[in-house]
């Protein structure tokens, strides 16, 4: 009788337990495999759990983790959440891996007890082996429109809808909307809901360091000690010190023999320096450096000055130009990298007198022209010397760093009353200039969507460079479609480092406060409020160029009213937003399509553009932390245009559609 009621109620628990899975293991349907979102888990860490085993478990930096800020012991983890359609039925995850930790029972029992029920992975028979990893997935949710994000959180005992409520923040309606819920007391311990939530959980991680303590104090030692004690050290010689300050000796000597010969050797700090100012201030104001070379010290030593004055080529030849530097500039200068120097005679000249014919636009601090030097087509701008701040901001970052999707700079020229930046030509002028309503203004041909992808994943690639690759990382702090130049191939170059700033070798993970510069429409709220400058700040203004792209229209959009009096100033991020709350994904898109660039004339892949929009949203979230760097940004617009290009392969065989397509080329 024992036996059979013993058996009757383990029968009974194993079917709790079967059906508390079951329940669990559904996760949320989806039907757009192209749907890409932020997403939150809910893990209650056993005491053992530190970060890195974390991080390893969810696959995730250490700023992906936040930790609840009161005593129900959760930590949130932010995880990419995607449409999955290897399964039968199509639905939300994401993926991870997680090492068996003992042989002990099975994997599948191990990993779901590991996870607290936010893993799904097939129940399978088969044993458990120390050091084995397994690829598993976890329960995850992207929001319809409503909410920012979704929170995957399993029911404890003793929560309910109410305490969940109450404890995130959120209506307990929203909660039962998106969990089907139709009741607040129809819930189940261990199963999985799902937590709506329009800002970030928790607060950041507590990352332990490690502080040595406290030397103990040591007594001051008597006379008599000291004493004993110098006669020790007098019969203990520490060689090693000895050794130490020989090398040191030697170290110096040869550092001071370097330095002589340099001095020696370099026309930057000889006496032909003295010779040289002192001519400049004879002469017309308008003298310059004139130099071929990468480097200063370098080029000054193919020149030798005789007791006239002039300059002469070590070859013998007399050169007509003279150095004269600008006070302001002569600190910084010899630290540049690759300046090439002309005279104010070779600028003018290469720009027929700076003529209106030859205006081709204004920068941020000064007007740009065009002009020939030699057989090179060039780019100059010229600046009041009251911009030194600004010149020299441009100067040193690109005199720094060389990439393919930044404007390489060729030279400059300066004199105490202007400033010049000579840059290559970019032949198609600004990406705005064939963005916004190109026809009307400039004349130009609409771009193909294929053509404002590559443009778009040109640009990320060229910030991605600054922000990462550099040997120090910069911002660039005035990213806009007008600061995005475009040579004869369509290909972008990112221009006007004027309001660079170094931002410390770990990129985000250093702030420079500042005084609020750039762009309106294009300043992340963050930088706004506080003037921190990161390269998040980067990657919003990158966002609002991606919703540019997607739409034609400007950074900042009238909206009409009855009267022009009532027109209304918005962002376009903002309008943008509102539209993809109501286009929950690329079959759904009818609030976008309405906002989308009229001049591609329909001719655009429905998917692509709108993971393209799904990026721009990530990219100018509010919270900084939860925006993707420019890495994860070319990866994403890399695969967009892979997309965008297979589509257009399949249209090739009709060639008027073709033809529209290759149109802006």
């Amino acid at each position: 009788m024992m036996t059979s009621l013993f058996l009757l109620i383990v029968f009974f628990l194993s079917c709790q337990i079967i059906c508390v899975l079951s329940y669990s293991s559904q996760p949320m349907n989806c039907t757009d495999t192209a749907r890409l979102c932020t997403s939150f888990l809910a893990f209650k860490p056993q005491e053992n759990l530190t970060l890195p085993v974390i991080q390893s478990m969810f696959d995730v930096l250490p700023q992906d983790v936040m930790v609840e800020d009161n005593d129900h012991g959760y930590i949130f983890v932010k995880k990419n959440c995607s449409c999955l359609s290897s399964t039968a039925a199509k639905v939300y995850g994401t993926n991870t891996t997680y090492t068996m930790e003992s042989s002990d029972g099975y994997v599948y029992e191990n990993v779901i007890n590991a996870y607290d029920g936010l893993a799904f992975l097939p129940n399978t028979t088969r044993k458990a082996k120390a050091g084995a990893v397994i690829s598993l997935r976890l329960f995850c949710g992207c929001s319809n429109g409503l909410w920012n994000y979704l929170m995957s959180y399993v029911m404890g005992e003793d929560d309910t809808v109410e305490s969940l409520s109450s404890r995130f923040g959120v209506s307990m309606d929203s909660i039962e909307a998106v969990n089907g819920i139709g009741s607040p007391d129809n819930v189940t311990a261990g199963a999985l809901y799902y937590v709506p939530l329009n800002s970030v959980p928790g607060v950041p991680y507590p990352v332990e360091t490690d502080i040595p303590p406290s030397p103990t104090p040591v007594p001051e030692p008597s006379s008599e000690s000291l004493s004993e004690n110098t006669q020790k050290h007098k019969a203990h010689v520490p060689f090693g010190w000895i050794i130490g300050s020989l090398g040191i000796g030697i170290g110096l000597v040869v550092f001071c023999i370097t330095v002589c010969v340099c001095l020696k050797s370099s026309c930057c700090f000889s006496k032909a320096e003295g010779e040289c100012a002192k001519d400049s201030d004879e002469k017309s104001s308008h003298k310059f450096h004139i130099l071929r070379k990468p480097s200063f010290c370098c080029a000054s030593r193919r020149f030798i000055s005789d007791q006239s004055g002039d300059w002469k080529n070590t070859n013998g030849e007399t050169s007509s130009h003279h150095v004269a530097i600008p006070k302001a500039l002569e600190t910084d200068i010899l630290h540049m990298e690759k300046p090439m120097v002309f005279t104010y005679e070779e600028v003018d000249f290469a720009t027929d007198g700076f003529s209106d014919s030859s205006l081709i636009g204004h920068g941020s601090y000064g007007s740009v022209y065009y002009g020939h030097l030699g057989d090179q087509e060039v780019a100059v701008k010229r600046m009041t010397a009251t911009k030194t701040k600004e010149f020299m901001a441009e100067l040193k970052v690109l005199c720094k760093v060389h990439h393919s999707n930044l404007v390489e700079l060729i030279g400059y020229a300066a004199s105490d009353e202007e400033l010049f930046l000579i840059y290559e030509y970019a032949q198609k002028g600004s990406f705005k200039s064939h963005l916004h309503d190109p026809q009307n203004k400039e004349g130009h041909t609409p771009l193909s969507w294929n053509i404002r992808v590559q443009i778009a994943l040109d640009a990320a690639r060229g910030l991605e460079y600054i922000h990462e690759h550099t040997k120090t990382h910069y911002v660039h702090r005035d990213i806009k479609t007008s600061n995005i130049l475009l040579d004869g191939s369509f290909r972008a170059k990112i221009s006007d480092f004027g309001l660079a700033k170094l931002v410390g070798k770990r990129g985000d993970g250093e702030t420079t406060a500042t005084k609020v510069v750039g762009t309106f429409g294009y300043l992340a709220p963050e930088y706004l409020s506080d003037g921190l400058a990161t390269a998040k700040s980067d990657v919003y203004a990158f966002g609002v160029v991606l919703f540019e792209i997607i739409s034609g229209r400007e950074a900042i959009i009238r909206t009409e009213g009855s009267a022009t009096k009532n027109s209304e100033r918005r962002s376009l991020a903002s309008v943008m937003l509102a539209a993809l709350r109501s286009s929950p994904d690329a079959m759904s898109m009818s609030s976008l399509k309405d906002h989308i660039d009229p001049n591609m004339m329909d001719l655009y892949p429905h998917d692509c553009v709108f993971k393209m929009a799904m990026l721009a949203k990530q990219c100018v979230d509010e919270d900084p932390i939860l925006r993707p760097d420019m890495k994860q940004v070319v990866i994403s617009l890399s695969q967009i245009l892979l997309s965008s290009i297979e589509w257009e392969a399949t249209l090739a065989g009709n060639s008027q559609v073709f033809s529209g397509l290759v149109q802006g080329r």
